[in-house]
């Protein structure tokens, strides 16, 4: 759930957190019917595109150049394991090359480039005569190489043992155009984007193919590919305290999305068994409006929340917006002072309700020249509701927090995005769109809130490039502020943001990149008890409570070497990483507090046909955390995979302080 009008993060949607030994079991028993695929880039042709085999492997061969070069250790260990044939099948079971490397000189990032000239233009205008869904099965197949078989019996088991999604939903659901259609080269590349952003695919690819006899009709072949859906995980400390999730990404083959938590302590004094349960509906008929249920029953949130919710999902989108119902409750909730250690729990009990809507359409003049076709303005309003049942006193010097709102946004925005793929940036060799472009928008409103009314005003702005030779660089800009009459700013915000990877590059070890992140953030005349942190996993790695201020500055560096190593279906990456931050308050000089740092080495391990998250080894260093009695943190953890910044509009809404 959304916050609007600054409100903690601890009012939004606690996510599943909890990992543990149990969580290692089942996902070793889930990999064992997951072998991993090959990594192709294939160059489309549009004249000569099919689904045949032969036509499949002559692309790949002539176009991508893409073939297997083992390591000397892996060659060493093939030879001597498949001198028997025990042996044999366990070096089939557990290993096989992954990153092919080129016989030519080159970058993957040369076929990317190739890859952008959009496949589709040459049959722009042409009728749709004939769809035809075509369904992969979850391992052996790949949607560039249709025909290739499972390598062991496991992957065919296991794909056996998945519902595939159902074709009625596919063309009811995910698909943007239909049968009559004219063909659109835009709408046909945004849809292969829908569909491989989906939580229910793995990959898919569109094929334009000529219809037999006619010039004017064509036939349009849509190849998916699922994610193994049904994901069991958790952890045991004996019989008096477990926590076991089941989590189902394809129920029945409808693309639903079902999410069961339980938890059990015994010797908790609060609540012994707990629940957190979510149901999603994605693209609902042909509106592609998304409903999503929540119930979590915790000792620390109480939450049943209903949300319909439709994005910009491409530039083509005319209509957007959402309706959120929710009742929160938090039993014990944590409210810190600006004295580091200083923490007081409260009762909290509130409704929240929240609607927005958005059009979008061409502008009337054009910003870029000729070509201009994926700028759109939007406008939109948004109306929320806080409306408190349970809360410590508020005055004007104390708690303003939990003031009871009644506020209205509007926006206007200007966007600009189109996308090109890759590999290996965030997945491990998934087709990933990424986004660049530009974003703006102004954010005006009015907030009548408990203490008085007040006017707010916000102003964003983000651009990315992404250029061959150079990477991916992206920047932000955001600052707004409530404005009370006769009183100035209140609850101001800026932030600076910005994050580079460099191009993938190969060596004989496997592929790897650089990556920087940057985040600057300030708050001014911030509520008493409203903070940011550099704790955490996204920031500096580690949990601590005095790691807290107003004013924020970090920086994240990665190198991450995606090896040639593939154990029992995971790819394999080593990651270097170092996580610098400085934070404190609004009356002290940011410069002049402690450096806080990270230092580390982990081993991160995927299989992108399963829906769950990547997990790694990590052995970090942090030698000057406050009350921190032990500097060298190893851990086993789950890692969510991240995610490009967009740059579609959305609700709009109050500048995050975070």
């Amino acid at each position: 759930m959304n916050t609007f009008s600054g409100y903690p993060n601890g009012f939004a949607y606690f996510p599943f957190l909890r990992t543990g030994w149990l969580t290692g079991f089942w996902l070793l028993l889930a990999a064992s019917v997951a072998m991993a695929q090959e990594i192709k880039i294939p160059v489309p042709n549009t004249k000569t595109d099919s689904l045949s085999r032969s036509d499949s492997l002559a692309k790949v061969s002539r176009d991508s150049a893409l073939a297997i070069r083992d390591s000397v250790f892996y060659t060493s260990l093939k030879r001597k394991m498949y001198k028997r044939k025990i042996t044999r099948e366990l070096h089939r079971l557990l290993f096989h090359d992954m990153y092919n490397s080129r016989q030519k000189t080159g970058t993957v990032n040369e076929d990317v480039n190739e890859i952008e000239a959009n496949p589709f233009a040459a049959y722009r205008g042409r009728i749709i005569n004939k769809i035809f869904i075509r369904r992969l099965k979850v391992f052996g197949p790949s949607v560039y190489d249709t025909l290739r078989q499972p390598r062991s019996w496991l992957e065919r088991t296991g794909s056996q043992l998945h519902a595939d999604t159902r074709e009625g939903v596919i063309r009811r659901s995910f698909l943007l155009f239909e049968e009559g259609d004219r063909v659109s080269p835009d709408t046909l590349r945004d849809n292969e984007r829908l569909l491989r952003t989906s939580n229910v695919f793995h990959d898919a690819r569109i094929i334009v193919v000529p219809h037999n006899g006619s010039r004017g009709f064509v036939d349009v072949y849509v190849i998916t590919q699922d994610v193994w859906s049904l994901i069991p995980s958790g952890s045991v400390g004996g019989f008096n305290r477990f926590d076991l999730r089941l989590d189902q990404r394809n129920f029945r083959g409808l693309a639903h999305t079902f999410s069961n938590q339980v938890l059990y302590n015994a010797d908790d004094p609060f609540q012994k068994l707990e629940y957190r349960g979510r149901y999603v509906i994605p693209y609902i008929g042909k509106t592609f409006f998304t409903g999503q249920a929540d119930l979590v029953e915790t000792r620390d949130l109480k939450q049943y929340a209903l949300r319909f919710y439709r994005p910009f999902l491409t530039p083509d989108t005319r209509w957007a917006g959402s309706v959120e119902l929710s009742h929160n409750r938090f039993p014990r909730y944590r409210v810190f002072s600006e004295e580091a250690d200083s923490v007081q729990f409260t009762k909290l009990s509130y409704n929240y309700y929240d609607m927005w809507a958005g059009y979008s359409f061409k502008p009337f003049f054009s910003f870029l020249g000729e070509g201009d076709d994926r700028t759109r303005l939007v406008v939109a309003a948004r109306f929320t509701r806080l409306a408190f049942t349970t809360r410590p006193e508020v005055r004007s010097d104390t708690n303003q927090l939990f003031q009871n709102t009644n506020a209205t946004l509007f926006s206007i925005g200007l966007s600009r995005r189109r996308y090109v793929r890759d590999v290996l940036i965030y997945g491990f060799g998934r087709t990933e769109d990424v986004p660049y472009g530009s974003l703006a928008a102004i954010i005006m409103g009015h907030d009548n809130a408990e203490l008085g009314q007040r006017k707010y005003l916000g102003f964003s702005y983000s651009k990315a490039h992404y250029l061959e030779s150079f990477g991916y660089l992206y920047g932000a800009l955001n600052i707004g502020s409530y404005l009370r009459n006769n009183q100035g700013i209140e609850q101001g915000v800026l932030t600076l943001e910005s994050s580079y990877f460099t191009p993938l590059r190969t060596t004989s070890w496997g592929n790897w990149r650089h990556f920087i992140n940057f985040r600057y953030t300030m708050g001014s005349q911030r509520f008493n008890n409203e903070f940011v942190t550099l704790s955490g996993r996204d920031r500096l790695g580690i949990n601590n409570d005095r790691l807290r201020g107003t004013k924020l500055l970090l920086t994240n560096i990665e190198n991450i070497l995606f090896s040639r190593l593939n154990i029992v279906g995971f790819r394999v990456a080593i990651v270097t990483f170092a996580n610098l931050g400085l934070v404190t308050y609004q009356t002290r000089r940011l410069f002049q507090g402690p450096l806080y740092q990270g230092y580390g080495v982990a081993f991160r391990l995927r299989n992108e046909n399963l829906t769950f998250n990547s997990f790694q080894i990590r052995i970090a260093w942090y030698p000057n955390i406050p009350g921190n009695s032990q500097p060298f943190r190893p851990a086993f953890e789950g890692v969510p995979t991240a995610r490009f910044r967009d740059f579609a509009t959305s609700a709009p809404e109050i500048i995050p302080f975070r």
